[in-house]
């Protein structure tokens, strides 16, 4: 079985099976700090992880959002409530640069 990873600072987190993502749906996993990261995968089967918290709203909904493509193919997320779009790459706000989230480093690694 393959599983999802974050880089943390102390070391990877393992948030789930691969095949429980959705491509084009977010989940939302709590970090051991009690933090919450937004996790997706795209219809290519590459991940991104977030911060779940909204900096414009501080509601943590982010995995709850729409995934979308710039039309450079930069890819973001939609907050479901304001609708503010976050770089996945980066988490810089594509509407408001002066705010962004916090990124991870996915990886995947096989259970068995």
């Amino acid at each position: 079985m393959t599983m999802v990873q974050l880089r943390l600072v102390q070391g990877w987190f393992t948030v789930c099976a691969t095949a429980r993502l959705a491509p084009g749906r977010g989940v939302a996993a709590l970090l051991p700090d009690g933090r919450q990261a937004a996790v997706f995968t795209d219809r290519r089967g590459r991940t991104y992880a977030i911060d779940n918290r909204d900096p414009f709203t501080g509601a943590y909904v982010l995995s709850r959002g729409l995934l979308g493509s710039t039309p450079e193919g930069r890819p973001y997320v939609a907050s479901p409530l304001l609708k503010h779009r976050f770089d996945l790459e980066t988490g810089v706000c594509l509407d408001d640069e002066t705010q962004t989230v916090q990124t991870y480093l996915t990886g995947r690694s096989s259970w068995f």
